[in-house]
């Protein structure tokens, strides 16, 4: 079916296409109420539909936003950060223009001066990992951060990133409260690319362990490849050590890390969660809940984040330039964490009663 044009709303009222252009373009004029109420019957008649670029930019809006990520538009786990901005942006009748740079930033700066010649209403920078953005990306003022900040002294972003540090210690909080002691931490392995969730994770994990009174033994925090075969090769080395410095229970930075300590786990004839208890983190659709058993992970809030960093974008929501906007990763309960087998129960009572028995006697008397 051929488009309804301009000349067509012109001939059907019987005017000129530039009266046509006036009056749907609501343009001050000398054109009387009843020429103008002939040409809106004649547009309604012959089905006319302006279009709704031409009409954006002469409000200076276009209507459309752009959203540059590193990976995570190829990345299925990350995908709902795109399916929470894309629902703000849908309700709010936007289009979103999508780059996936590959974490290539000449790839990057070149959609980042693509999308401002195409006067985009806004621009989103998302991560796939939770980390810092380097000073040396030409962003323009006011473009929205999901899933990463500002370097240090860099201002004029308003961001939204997960709590990985209250995530490390939810996680790390879970195992101490089903009895655990000796703990492991399958972290990412430290390289260049390093992002910032990994340290925060960590940073959780530890102050969790001090606040249980729980000595930190630096043979149980191993480093791995985000991957399964990554966490399968830390979780070996863990199992490989003398059986009184084993842990009972692993956190493992991501989920797939976590599929991979099942493997070892299972292939030493052991049992989760009777011999060694496991958790996760990012709660992966399609990982967590299928393993056998399912999975106990912490949620990274995605779907809430890319939603948040749209209704900023476009003005929906205030979200405080150069604020860091914290969300909450929830415990994910499942079936991998329980207390440790029965002889190690005994034993880790035993050392909590000392340790509240040293606690009791080093507090003065009042």
């Amino acid at each position: 079916m051929a488009r309804v044009r301009i000349s067509d709303v012109a001939a059907a009222a019987g005017v000129s296409v530039t009266t046509v252009s006036l009056v749907l373009n609501d343009v001050e004029s000398r054109i009387s109420q009843e020429t103008r109420d002939r040409v809106r019957a004649a547009a309604t008649a012959v089905g006319y539909e302006p279009s709704a670029l031409a009409r954006g930019l002469r409000r200076q809006r276009t209507k459309t936003v752009g959203l540059i990520s590193d990976q995570i538009a190829t990345t299925p786990f990350a995908g709902r950060m795109l399916a929470g901005a894309q629902d703000v942006a849908r309700a709010n009748e936007h289009l979103v223009f999508l780059v996936d740079t590959g974490s290539d930033t000449e790839v990057e700066e070149t959609a980042i001066r693509a999308l401002t010649a195409q006067q985009v209403d806004a621009l989103i920078y998302a991560a796939m990992w939770h980390r810092v953005v380097s000073a040396d990306v030409s962003l323009p003022a006011g473009t929205v951060l999901l899933d990463c900040r500002p370097a240090d002294g860099v201002v004029g972003f308003p961001s939204v990133v997960p709590d990985d540090r209250e995530g490390g210690a939810a996680a790390t909080r879970e195992l101490v409260a089903a009895g655990h002691t000796r703990i492991a931490y399958i972290d990412t392995a430290e390289d260049a690319t390093r992002p910032l969730a990994a340290d925060l994770r960590l940073q959780g994990y530890r102050a969790v362990l001090a606040e249980a009174g729980i000595a930190i033994d630096e043979r149980l925090h191993v480093h791995g490849e985000t991957s399964h075969r990554g966490g399968r090769e830390a979780a070996d080395r863990l199992l490989d050590l003398p059986e009184h410095h084993r842990p009972t229970a692993i956190f493992c930075f991501n989920d797939r890390m976590a599929t991979g300590a099942y493997t070892a786990i299972h292939a030493r004839g052991l049992q989760i969660p009777g011999d060694i208890s496991i958790i996760g983190y990012d709660d992966q659709q399609f990982i967590a809940a299928e393993q056998d058993p399912p999975l106990t992970t912490i949620a990274l809030p995605h779907y809430e984040m890319g939603r948040w960093a749209m209704e900023v974008a476009l003005g929906i929501r205030e979200g405080g330039v150069d604020a860091v906007h914290q969300m909450e990763c929830p415990v994910i309960r499942r079936d991998s964490v329980g207390p440790p087998p029965a002889h190690v129960a005994k034993q880790n009572r035993r050392r909590t009663s000392q340790h509240t028995e040293r606690s009791l006697s080093a507090t003065p008397d009042r």
